[in-house]
């Protein structure tokens, strides 16, 4: 089987340098007037679509509450991030002072945008042709999907803990976004969640959804149903 940590090819490689400029460039360069979040934004949005009909043709059997979790797992920050070094990005990525002292090319955050924006800027290369896109990520998809789906019960912890409040308190599980800290190309967002008014989790991530589902997993860790980090 072929590499597919390959990039694509761009007819129009000014997409791509765009997708690989982080705004903390665009503050301290003249030679740059356009940074990659609208493609991002994009991206995000074909990445969610082609990852859930990669996940819902190739395990025909498999019910919804468990391609949820998986479908997560595949275009989560830290799953992104690593496409993204599989691919250089990180050799590729223009970033201000500020970002590259900060270890930048290291970062999830900033990786998985950059993945992210990728798709985005080729998805337009293409004309729009979400079948050119779907030919070129599926593979990468394929090439992790299988590690994935052994750490699947792991990944929903949401889900895990709704079942335990459920059993246990009669009550779901409410989850609040208690802070957010950092720069734009390092933000983080912090977490709580309580159940029947008692807190019994924290966690963070870049999105509010990670740190949700942190905050989950660290409640599953303090009531011993899974294993601590």
């Amino acid at each position: 089987m072929s590499d597919p940590f390959k990039l694509p090819n761009f007819q129009n490689p000014d997409l791509f340098q765009q997708a690989m400029t982080h705004r903390s460039y665009i503050n301290e360069s003249s030679d740059a007037q356009l940074h990659n979040e609208r493609l991002e934004f994009l991206g995000d949005a074909v990445l969610n679509f082609l990852s859930g009909e990669y996940l819902y043709k190739h395990f025909a059997t498999k019910p919804e509450g468990e391609l949820t979790p998986l479908r997560s797992a595949l275009v989560d920050e830290q799953q992104l991030a690593q496409f993204a070094l599989f691919l250089g990005l990180n050799q590729h990525l223009k970033l201000g002072r500020g970002a590259e002292k900060d270890g930048g090319r290291r970062n999830a955050n900033l990786l998985s945008s950059a993945f992210e924006a990728m798709i985005g800027a080729y998805f337009l290369d293409t004309g729009s042709d979400i079948n050119l896109v779907r030919v070129y990520v599926e593979p990468l998809f394929a090439a992790v999907v299988d590690t994935l789906v052994l750490t699947a019960s792991t990944v929903n912890f949401k889900s895990r803990l709704q079942q335990w409040a459920l059993a246990h308190q009669r009550e779901n599980p409410q989850y609040m976004i208690t802070g957010q800290t950092g720069p734009d190309h390092a933000r983080e967002f912090t977490a709580e969640v309580y159940v029947a008014g008692i807190k019994y989790g924290t966690g963070q991530g870049r999105r509010k959804q990670d740190a949700e589902k942190n905050a989950a997993r660290a409640a599953l860790q303090a009531l011993g149903l899974i294993d601590s980090d």
